[in-house]
């Protein structure tokens, strides 16, 4: 069986204050890379009882360093926000067809 190891980012906000979040997807649209991220705990439980919130960077550059970056524009958060929703959704709704066939292959 694989071992899952998520890919944490740990993020310093304008105060200072550091969070770790894992990140769950990351895309390119018209020129621009976009991570969504979810906050990351070590422990399972929490994740699955909390009702998590997506965060959605895009990635910026400056003196040749990129970093990543809120998104100001509301339409643009909106809409990227939106197709990230879309295909953690359909990944997630994958992951579940995928144990339905090996419950099916255990009961044969």
């Amino acid at each position: 069986m694989d071992e899952y190891t998520p890919e944490i980012f740990t993020l310093t906000d304008e105060e200072g204050n550091e969070s770790e979040f894992e990140l769950m997807d990351v895309m390119e649209l018209d020129g621009t890379i976009y991570y969504a991220l979810i906050p990351y705990t070590d422990d399972p439980d929490a994740m699955i009882e909390d009702d998590t919130e997506l965060v959605v960077l895009k990635v910026g550059e400056e003196n040749g360093e990129e970093f990543l970056a809120t998104i100001d524009n509301d339409e643009e958060y909106d809409r990227i926000g939106k197709i990230f929703i879309d295909r953690i959704s359909e990944m997630l709704e994958g992951d579940d067809d995928d144990d339905d066939a090996d419950d099916s292959d255990d009961e044969a």
